[in-house]
């Protein structure tokens, strides 16, 4: 059974750092393309960034990019999602999602299984 575990979420304040994680079980960790989400109240969930199966291709959504970094450990069956000058913008449900297809890892219906999500709230 495959399981994609988040954490790191919390309350900050603008201009403050968050790192999320997300452990994956139940699959071959480096076989998967990994990528994060978030969903905000009454919006459609949105691509945040997405990492390549061994980490050396990443992709940002234009709102995040140089402001968030992804990375993943393989050996840990870990990625994670380090978020830094966060705006109340950022305020979401961040998930994380893994796929196994070799392309269009910025599309939601791209990804085959997903974590159940962390909360981030931004305080101006």
């Amino acid at each position: 059974q495959v399981k994609l575990v988040e954490s790191g979420g919390g309350l900050v304040q603008a201009g403050d750092s968050l790192r999320l994680s997300c452990v994956a079980s139940g699959l071959a960790f480096d076989t998967y393309a990994m990528g994060w989400f978030r969903q905000a109240p009454g919006k459609e969930r949105e691509f945040v960034s997405a990492i390549s199966y061994r980490g050396g291709s990443t992709y940002y959504a234009d709102s995040v990019k140089g402001r968030f970094t992804i990375s993943r450990d393989n050996t840990k069956n870990t990625v994670y999602l380090q978020m830094n000058s966060l705006k109340p913008e950022d305020a979401a449900v961040y998930y994380c999602a893994g796929t196994w297809s070799s392309n269009g890892w910025t599309e939601r219906g791209t990804y085959n299984y997903w974590g159940q999500g962390t909360q981030v709230a931004v305080s101006s």
